[in-house]
């Protein structure tokens, strides 16, 4: 039978329509998908059908696999990056069901902080208001509004992409009782003595006005000044540097007020150096003597202008204790000491870094690591010099209310103000701009400055409950050795963080979020003296359950709303003497507690862990960021609170670029929106682009690669569209067992099961490009090109009764259902239409199913060796006869009978017993040994196999076209085989008894 479906066969003699009596697919699955039309139909369908309820409870008993949510911002509509993360997190959920786990998926929103009160303000300043006038409990009930309305937005763009969870009943962390719970969670920290206000620089955006968590900054180029300034040598056993200078080089001239040090490296040389050469007007002048790194000199001469220059001799920093602020007589007459560390190098600037304590980390650690070094030299405690609104303090000599960064974030007059003071000076050795990447806030998209600021911490290195406990950085490295990574190469990433990372700032001077609920005695230098709840404190607990009381039925707005020293009432002598923090909590503790009023809530999320001994995970899954992010918040917070991670395996994905691998951008136009895809392709479209890309890295999107992955959905629907038009005339009460079933067909379940094996293990490690590889070289390869191209005509144009068709259909039916699971994790929408299409039912889902159980009997490795021989073979003939087609020599394969000559004995063997002209799909063939003629087709991969064409001989068959001598020889039906004969007598047969009533 030809492989044009649709072709109508006539027998010429009698004028009958032997189409009418083939077995054509007949399907009400469209070919063409439609489906942005189709998809909302089937959401509302598992809407109407409460699918995610028919899950819990199909999964009741089962070991469980949670995947809890990590939760996004409620601010905007969803980007692409969004759409890749929940529909990773939705095949994950879907494909644990079917390999028989209760995985229950309970999606969640982070509702604090500023990406939502920043909105909340830009909507101020665009009316000329003031929100520091507007009492506070007003303002965070308008951030709530605000949340809220974009939970609902991105809910429903989210349930669009065909991600089913438990979405009548999210958590949300501005919900009364997780308000309460954070709150208990912080205070837990306080109980334990591992919170503490400390003082030091942090990431600070003037903007805002907060301090900002490492993941809350990303890095853009920026041009920053740079200059090098001299610092004359004060106290120093080297006489030849009594007149010498030391030069440092910074790019923020702005911290040169807060200078208390210079820092060196012990690995550097270096030199005393005298200018013998400068212009009269330079900066530098004729006899300079000037103190830097032998691998920089040049350098820095090149950039003063200098001229000429002498080494004098080689010079250890150590000889030199202390150096003269450069502004030494303009208020800065303190001295300057000289320390030795590890992070200074002689690849840039000078050998000698300026160190400003109160504005940069390594700066503050130098500061540590020598303490009594700076209190010798007058400074005891870490200056303060910018204020929160980036403003030099007035106690500031020369500079006070120059500011550093103005309220857009652009560039103040502080830099400027230093450097014209620094040449007044004659402290100024050279000057120019530096392009570089700097931190920005990822929200106002500002630069950000390091500054000296109170601030609440975690400790890292405290033991936890005091004496030899452990510590939280101790924990935590441990809890990242009890989970599972994927990829492995998380750990070692997540493992460098956490090792170096510093005490946890997790104060925010802002108003919309869960308050720090804590109250402070302070001494009289001001220093925390006395903490409530604290480790100290004998009502901790009493205190704890009060605040938390108030929360589950206010919110946090109850510490807003009146004096939070009413907590306090019967529980210390005087209230008054009390002072409630005001700061808001980092939002990063806020989502690092979602397990504790999440997982440890909800009874539907109720687990034994493997950590336990039981037989349930917890998986995190977010994008590679969130090691610095969530995955790094939530497993300090509970390995502080609880000891261990939250999480038994951590999944992280990649980010979105275009097609050329660039950054999207609104600016650039090479934003693809999944709204957009959705509504011209489907979002199926998406669900395959993610499936069968490798997440771990980088994806990449644009209309070339949806078109792309639109062809291949096209052919992976045609396929699934043609079992069920076959299965059409599938009868369930002839079924043909295993054992009756011919080679070709079990060689099809010999597949299954070898698939079985590979698309489990794909779906256990989460490797979902692989199962979307196999299962597309399944059905493209061995199903549409080979399997199906083969049976077409048996399919077609055998009689009803057929032990072959009967085989094919049995064989087609398995395939199915298999495949169709197989796919529903990926492909949501398609394959709840294609099941339905051939399982009609009110409530059932494909969702439902398990992955089908594949006999190991139908494994059988010898048949699979004889049928490699026998395509192999194959594939000589069929190259030979397009050989043929592409001269036009024939049109059909059905009108070739090729003689094929095969010298090696086992190929040979391997087609003795099968119908091979049906397997080429020709209408007759010749196999013969030997090496055939030497004009002979053959294919240098496929040796001893050699193809001369034949036509054909006989009449053409008027059902099936196949033209074979036979044609004719049954005098009843005398155009076609007599195949086609028997196959038309019965269906003449059968018609009619149904004309008569005595049958089907």
């Amino acid at each position: 039978m030809t492989t044009k479906n649709d072709t109508t066969s006539t027998d010429t003699a009698t004028g009958r329509d032997y189409a009418e009596t083939l077995f054509l697919p007949k399907t009400e699955f469209p070919m063409r998908a439609g489906l942005p039309q189709r998809e909302p139909e089937i959401l509302e369908r598992w809407r109407k059908n409460d699918l995610y309820r028919q899950l819990r409870k199909a999964g009741e008993g089962r070991k469980k696999f949670v995947l809890h949510d990590g939760p996004p911002y409620a601010n905007g509509n969803i980007h692409i990056g969004h759409a890749l993360n929940k529909v990773l997190k939705d095949m994950i959920v879907r494909a644990q069901s079917m390999l028989g786990h209760d995985a229950n998926y309970v999606p969640g929103w982070d509702c604090h902080g500023l990406p939502i009160e920043w909105k909340i303000e830009e909507q101020y300043r665009a009316k000329g208001q003031d929100k520091d006038a507007v009492p506070v409990v007003e303002f965070r009930r308008e951030c709530r509004a605000f949340a809220d309305h974009w939970v609902d937005v991105q809910r429903e763009e989210f349930k669009r992409l065909g991600v089913v969870g438990d979405w009548d009943a999210p958590y949300l962390t501005m919900a009364l009782p997780a308000e309460a719970q954070i709150a208990r969670e912080i205070m837990k920290f306080a109980a334990s003595g591992q919170l503490y206000r400390g003082s030091k620089p942090v990431m600070w955006s003037v903007v805002e006005r907060t301090a900002l968590a490492e993941a809350e900054v990303e890095y853009h180029e920026h041009t920053s000044q740079s200059i090098f300034v001299a610092f004359p040598v004060v106290d120093t056993d080297d006489a030849d540097l009594a007149d010498a200078r030391i030069v440092i080089w910074t790019t923020t001239p702005w911290t040169i007020p807060a200078n208390r040090a210079i820092a060196y490296s012990t690995d550097i040389a270096y030199s005393l150096y005298e200018v013998t050469d400068a212009p009269e007007d330079n900066w530098v002048r004729t006899g300079a003597k000037l103190v830097v790194a032998d691998a920089l000199a040049e350098n820095l001469f090149k950039a003063a202008r200098v001229e000429g220059y002498r080494k004098v001799r080689a010079v250890d920093p150590k000889a030199i204790r202390t150096a003269a602020h450069p502004l030494r007589g303009k208020g800065y007459d303190f001295d300057v000491v000289l320390v030795a560390t590890d992070y200074v190098t002689d690849d840039a600037g000078t050998g000698f870094v300026h160190t400003a304590p109160g504005h940069g980390a390594d700066d503050y650690n130098a500061f540590l690591a020598n303490r009594a070094l700076f209190a010798a030299a007058g400074t005891e405690e870490l200056p303060h010099t910018v204020g929160p609104d980036g403003a030099y303090y007035p106690h500031v000599p020369l500079f006070a209310g120059a500011r550093v960064l103005d309220d857009k974030g652009k560039d103040g007059d502080a830099n400027e103000r230093v450097i014209a003071a620094l040449r007044e000076a004659d402290a100024l050795i050279a000057r120019n701009r530096l392009k570089h990447q700097y931190p920005h806030s990822w929200r106002s998209k500002a630069p950000v400055i390091y500054r000296n600021t109170p601030q609440w911490f975690i400790a890292m290195d405290k033991p936890i409950g005091g004496g030899n406990g452990s510590t939280l950085r101790e924990r935590a490295l441990t809890a990242i050795t009890q989970t599972q990574w994927v990829p492995a190469s998380g750990e070692n990433r997540i493992t460098g963080m956490i090792a170096n990372r510093p005490d946890w700032v997790v104060s925010r001077q802002r108003a919309w979020g869960v308050p720090i609920t804590v109250f402070v005695r302070e001494d009289a230098a001001g220093n925390v003296a006395e903490l409530a709840p604290g480790p100290d404190f004998p009502h901790s607990e009493e205190l704890a359950k009060r605040i938390a009381d108030a929360f589950e039925a206010e919110g946090a707005d109850a510490w807003f709303s009146a004096d939070p020293r009413r907590f306090l009432d019967g529980l210390v002598d005087d209230p008054a003497t009390w002072t409630p923090i005001s700061d808001i909590l980092d939002v990063w503790f806020d989502s690092g507690s979602t397990h504790a009023f999440t997982l440890e809530v909800r009874k539907d999320l109720a687990t034994k862990r493997v950590i336990d001994g039981g037989p349930d995970r917890v998986m995190y899954l977010e994008g590679s960021d969130q090691h610095r992010g969530w995955f790094h918040s939530s497993l300090l917070e509970s390995c502080g609170t609880r000891g261990r991670a939250p999480y038994d395996v951590v999944l992280t994905h990649g980010f979105v670029l275009d097609e050329r691998g660039e950054k999207m951008s609104k600016s650039k136009g090479n934003v693809t929106a999944p709204q957009d895809v959705i509504k011209t392709s489907g979002a199926d479209i998406l669900r395959l682009w993610i499936a069968a890309s490798d997440y771990s890295d980088d994806l990449r999107i644009g209309p070339e690669i949806v078109k792309t992955f639109a062809e291949t959905y096209r052919k992976l629907r045609n396929t699934l569209r043609w079992m069920l038009g076959s299965l059409h005339h599938f009868d369930p009460g002839r079924v043909v067992v295993y054992e009756a079933l011919p080679e070709l067909e079990q060689l099809i379940l010999h597949r299954l099961a070898e698939l079985d094996e590979e698309v489990r293990k794909a779906y256990e490690t989460y490797d979902y490009k692989r199962v979307v590889s196999l299962l597309s070289a399944f059905l493209n390869t061995d199903l549409s090109a080979f399997y199906f191209d083969i049976r077409k005509d048996t399919l077609y144009c055998d009689p009803r009764t057929s032990k072959t068709r009967l085989a094919a259909l049995t064989v087609i039916d398995q395939v199915f259902r298999t495949v169709t699971v197989w796919l529903a994790p990926i492909l949501a929408f398609t394959a709840e239409e294609a099941w339905l299409s051939r399982f009609p039912s009110d409530t059932g889902s494909v969702h439902l199913e398990t992955l089908p159980i594949i006999p190991p009997t139908w494994r059988n490795e010898k048949l699979k060796a004889k049928w490699d021989k026998v395509r192999d073979v194959r594939r000589v003939v069929t190259g030979a006869l397009e050989v043929q087609r592409a001269a036009k020599t024939i049109g059909s394969s059905l009108e070739a009978a090729p003689r094929v000559f095969i010298a090696d004995d086992k190929l040979r063997e391997a087609l003795e017993g099968l119908n091979f002209a049906d397997i080429c799909i020709t209408s007759a063939i010749t196999v013969e040994a030997g090496e055939g003629p030497e004009d002979a087709f053959r294919l240098p991969e496929v040796p001893g196999v050699a193809v001369v064409f034949a036509r054909a001989e006989g009449r053409k068959c008027a059902r099936s076209w196949k033209i074979l001598p036979e044609v004719g020889t049954d005098p009843d039906y005398p155009d076609v085989t007599p195949r086609d004969a028997e196959a038309l007598r019965e269906w003449d047969a059968a018609h009619k008894r149904d004309a008569n009533g005595d049958g089907k």
